[in-house]
C-alpha cells in the first residue's frame, strides 16, 4: 500500500505490472496542479501561509456536528419503539478538536479545501479495511476517496477510455453505468451470462475472434449483480480473470453489494426471525469466519494490478453519505488524484468527518459486526421474498391451479438486493402475434395497472443501440422475457403483497 502506508505483508509482495499503456490520452496528459503541490506548505505550522486561497476556519458557521448511531452488539429493528431502546453511540465532531479526542477529523480540517485523495485518517482506515478483507496480492496498491461508485465509475471511464473506444459489460447490467459510458462516446458490448454471471469460455471466444481494437475494459458487478442478483463463484471469477489477463484487458469491479452476501436459503425459513449473531466473546473466530464466507473478490485475485475496485458506503450505511473509494495500483491512483484535483476536489467534509468518527468509535471489528448484522437482516428479507415466490408461483393457487413453474424461473440470490424473474415468452397465448419486447411492455403495463412495479429486463441491456421491437426471433431461438424485483425497499408485508400481485398478473397474462 505505497500510497496509504505500507504493511509488513505488502513489503514481501511483488509490484503490479506496468499497465500505463492502458491509460487514456486525457489521463496521461494530466499534470499536477501547482496550487495543490504548494498545499503541503500551507498546512505546515512552521510556515506563515499567505499563498493559499483558504477561508479562515473561524468563519465556518459550524461549531460542532453530531449524530447518534447503533452501538455493538447491533440489533436492527423495523419497529421504531424497539429501535429507540437499542444501544447507541454518540458521535460529535467540533471545529478544532482542542481536547485531542482520538478518531476525529476536526471541522477546521474536514470543511477546508483538502487533499484530493481524501482525508488522511479516513483513507488510512479504509486501506486497513481493504487489507483485512481482500489482501491484494501485490505491494504498490492504494485507495482514493470518491463521491460514491457512480462518480468512481465516471472517473474510471475517463482514466481508461476515449471517445470511440469499446468496453465490455454483462449482457444485462446497471443501466446508469452504461449511460455514463455512452454519453462519453464509448460503446458497450455485452458478454454472455447465465443466471450466475459471466461465462468465461464465451468471453474468451468473443475476445479471440474480436475484429479491430480490443475493448478497453470489462465493467462487472460480480456480487449481487444488478439487475440479475447473480453472484459469480470464486472458480468462475478466477476463470474470467485469467481470460482478461490473457487478452490484457482491465477489470472495473463495481461492488456496492459485496457485504450484502447471505446464508443459504431453506424453504420456509422466513417464518421465524434469524437469531442475532454471537458476540466475539461467545465465538472468538467470529470475524475470521465471516471473512472466510465472503466470495473471493477480483482484487484478491489480482496478481497483475489490472483491477480497479469500486467500493462504497451507499448500501451498507446510506446512499446520502456519497462516500466511496477506488482501490487500484499506485500509478492509476496517482492519475485519478490528478483528476479529482480539477473535478470533485474531494468528497464532502461533512460526510468524511461523521463517517470517520463513527468508524473510529466502532473500530475495524465493530464495523465487521455491523456488516454481519446487515448480512443477517438481508438474509431474512431474501428468505421472505423466496418463500413468497414459492407460495405464489410454485404452489397451486386460485389464480394458477397448476402453479406457474412452466412459465417462470429464478435463481436464488445469495447477495445484493435483487431477484430476477425469467419468463418463457413462448408460453404466452399472444406469442407469435407479439414479439418478446412487445410482450414485456404489455406485462409491465398490466402490472402497473394492477398496482405493482417490476422493472423490465430490456432496460438493463448492455447494448443500448435502438432495437426494432417488431422483429421476431428465429423459430429455434430460446425466447425469454426478464423482470427485476427487489426485496430491500419495502416492509415485509408489502414485499409479500407485491410478489402476490405480480403472480396474479403473470397468471392472467399466460393462463387466460
Amino acid at each position: 500500500m505505497a500510497t496509504n502506508g505500507t504493511t509488513n505483508h505488502a513489503k514481501t509482495l511483488p509490484k503490479a505490472k506496468d499497465l500505463w499503456h492502458h491509460l487514456s490520452p486525457e489521463a496521461v496528459a494530466r499534470r499536477p496542479s501547482p496550487l495543490k503541490t504548494a498545499f503541503k506548505y500551507a498546512i505546515d505550522p512552521r510556515i506563515v501561509s499567505l499563498g493559499g486561497g483558504l477561508p479562515l476556519p473561524a468563519y465556518f458557521p459550524f461549531e460542532t456536528i453530531s449524530a447518534t448511531a447503533p452501538a455493538a452488539p447491533f440489533t436492527l429493528y423495523n419497529d421504531p419503539e424497539l429501535s429507540a431502546n437499542a444501544p447507541i453511540v454518540e458521535v460529535e465532531v467540533d471545529r478544532y478538536n482542542r481536547n485531542q479526542e482520538p478518531g476525529m477529523i476536526p471541522l477546521a480540517t474536514a470543511m477546508q479545501y483538502g487533499q484530493s485523495d481524501g482525508c488522511k485518517p479516513l483513507l488510512q482506515w479504509i486501506s486497513e479495511h481493504t487489507e483485512t478483507v481482500h489482501h491484494p496480492p501485490y505491494s504498490n496498491w492504494g485507495c482514493l476517496m470518491t463521491v460514491g461508485n457512480t462518480q468512481g465509475w465516471d472517473a474510471a471511464l475517463r482514466l481508461l477510455t476515449s471517445r470511440g473506444d469499446t468496453i465490455l459489460a454483462e449482457e444485462y447490467t446497471f443501466s446508469s453505468a452504461m449511460e455514463a459510458a455512452h454519453a462519453q462516446g464509448v460503446r458497450s458490448v455485452p458478454v454472455k451470462v447465465d443466471l450466475e454471471g459471466i461465462l468465461a469460455e464465451k468471453l474468451d471466444e468473443q475476445l479471440t475472434n474480436w475484429q479491430g481494437p480490443k475493448p478497453k475494459l470489462l465493467y462487472t458487478i460480480p456480487t449481487g449483480q444488478n439487475p440479475t442478483g447473480g453472484t459469480l463463484s470464486p472458480e468462475r471469477r478466477k476463470a474470467v480473470y485469467d481470460v482478461l489477463s490473457k487478452h490484457d484487458i482491465i477489470i472495473v469491479e463495481d461492488e456496492p453489494y459485496y457485504f450484502l452476501q447471505m446464508d443459504t436459503y431453506g424453504p420456509g425459513t422466513s417464518a421465524t426471525k434469524l437469531p442475532s449473531p454471537p458476540t466475539a466473546e461467545q465465538e472468538p473466530e467470529k470475524y475470521n469466519k465471516f471473512l472466510s464466507k465472503l466470495v473471493t473478490s477480483y482484487l484478491s485475485l489480482d496478481v497483475d494490478g489490472r483491477v480497479l475496485r469500486l467500493d462504497s458506503f451507499s448500501k451498507v450505511m446510506a446512499p446520502g453519505t456519497r462516500l466511496g473509494w477506488i482501490v487500484a495500483q499506485d500509478p492509476f491512483i496517482e492519475r485519478l488524484t490528478r483528476q479529482n484535483e480539477v473535478s470533485i476536489q474531494t468528497p464532502a467534509g461533512f460526510s468524511q468527518a461523521i463517517v470517520y468518527s463513527l468508524l473510529s468509535k466502532w473500530g475495524q471489528n465493530g464495523y465487521l459486526d455491523w456488516l454481519i448484522e446487515l448480512r443477517k437482516e438481508y438474509t431474512h428479507r431474501r428468505n421472505v421474498c423466496l418463500d413468497a415466490l414459492d407460495k405464489f408461483f410454485v404452489r397451486p393457487s386460485a389464480h394458477a391451479p397448476g402453479g406457474l413453474t412452466d412459465v417462470v424461473e429464478w435463481k436464488e440470490p445469495t447477495a445484493g438486493m435483487f431477484f430476477w424473474l425469467k419468463l418463457d415468452a413462448r408460453k404466452h397465448p399472444l406469442y407469435g402475434q407479439l414479439t418478446p419486447l412487445q410482450l414485456e411492455k404489455r406485462i409491465y403495463e398490466a402490472a402497473i395497472e394492477h398496482g405493482i412495479l417490476f422493472i423490465p429486463g430490456s432496460w438493463f441491456r448492455a447494448d443500448q443501440d435502438p432495437v426494432d421491437e417488431t422483429v421476431k426471433p428465429a423459430d429455434d431461438e430460446e425466447v425469454s422475457v426478464f423482470f427485476r424485483g427487489t426485496f430491500a425497499t419495502v416492509p415485509q408485508d408489502k414485499l409479500i403483497e407485491g410478489v402476490n400481485l405480480f403472480a396474479e398478473v403473470i397468471a392472467k397474462e399466460f393462463l387466460s
